[in-house]
């Protein structure tokens, strides 16, 4: 019968494992890490929690597209907690750790990853209804949106405990991996392949759902009047949509594929060499994402704008959230009549 060692500090598995722990993170070094990373944790909250704001004050965006985009959002900011979290227990403090605490770090990553990648597959199941019915947004109605949301968040936290539930190698030391050395090798295999095949099939959905679009709009465009190519059409979303997912796959497949690697037990592949990179690759992601937004949605970006605005206005920042509905700009039938128009003409 193994022997298991949930009482050992992370010194041991460390050490173990041959798995270095950058000890010579002191002095000058330790605090601009901590300082350059506050900041890039700051802009992540802040650029973050402005996207869930426009969408919750701006009616405009009362459709489950938003919703959704929304809550991929909120999986962003939950990515910066978790970057936070592991900002101040890394480094020499990593080998001071006990198990429960090193799964918490390591869970935190895993449940920002699985809730990013479970909300792009949200939403291209949203974006599939609204293809097939050829409107702007699709009529899923918002408790079907709160129940997936729910579902969302409910399998991106088991799928981060899924190793303290007891796929972990503390009872089998032969099986630990060099990267994560209380994560079983077998187990990284089976994460990195799973996300790496998910990519794989939203890639291939989205470039089906962008060849039916771009085919349906060649057949209307000598049929449709020119108001309608400058609103909101499906092409301009799902464009977005693929937009944000080809950087999310960009960001974190390299790491992906390290973790691949270091669970096949690739020894001559210098895996401690690049993770620091690769992961600092993957926080990137998480403040790129409302870029994107504003950069491609001149509604969000526009929100973003009187947000600001009327935020210098008054002066006060817990005066912003309150104001900022009566800052936004105010609600019209733009994108519903684009969306009737649009299906009208996909009628006739």
């Amino acid at each position: 019968m193994n022997e298991c060692h949930y009482e050992q500090k992370m010194e041991f598995f460390y050490n173990h494992s041959n798995s270095k722990t950058e000890d010579d993170w002191s002095g000058a070094r330790l605090i601009i890490i901590l300082v350059f990373g506050s900041i890039f944790c700051f802009f992540i909250f802040l650029s973050n929690a402005m996207v869930i704001a426009a969408v919750i004050t701006n009616k405009r965006f009362h459709f489950p597209y938003y919703y959704l985009l929304a809550n991929l959002a909120a999986s962003d900011f939950f990515a910066g907690i978790a970057y936070v979290y592991l900002m101040f227990n890394t480094g020499p403090v990593s080998k001071t750790l006990t198990v429960h605490r090193w799964f918490l770090r390591q869970g935190l990553l895993d449940t920002s990853l699985s809730a990013s990648l479970a909300n792009l597959l949200v939403i291209a199941l949203e974006r599939y209804i609204s293809v097939m019915k050829m409107t702007v947004h699709s009529n899923l109605t918002k408790r079907r949106v709160t129940v997936l949301i729910i579902m969302v968040w409910a399998v991106s936290i088991f799928m981060g405990a899924v190793p303290s539930l007891g796929w972990n190698c503390i009872c089998s030391l032969n099986d630990c991996s060099i990267l994560a050395p209380i994560y079983s090798r077998s187990y990284l295999v089976f994460w990195s392949v799973s996300n790496l095949l998910v990519f794989f099939i939203m890639v291939v959905v989205y470039m089906r759902i962008y060849i039916y679009v771009k085919k349906k709009m060649i057949v209307l465009s000598p049929h449709t009047k020119g108001s309608i190519s400058r609103k909101r059409t499906p092409m301009k979303l799902i464009k977005t949509v693929m937009t944000v997912l080809g950087v999310f796959v960009i960001c974190w497949t390299p790491g992906l594929v390290v973790l691949l690697l270091d669970g096949l037990h690739c020894s001559s592949c210098g895996l401690l060499d690049v993770k620091q990179w690769f992961l600092q690759l993957a926080m990137l992601n998480s403040i790129i994402n409302p870029i994107i937004y504003s950069y491609k949605d001149e509604e969000i970006r526009n929100t973003f704008r009187n947000m600001i605005s009327c935020g210098r206005n008054r002066g006060r920042i817990s005066r912003t959230s309150s104001r900022a509905l009566s800052c936004s700009i105010e609600p019209s039938r733009n994108t519903e009549e684009s969306s009737i128009s649009f299906h009208k003409e996909v009628k006739a």
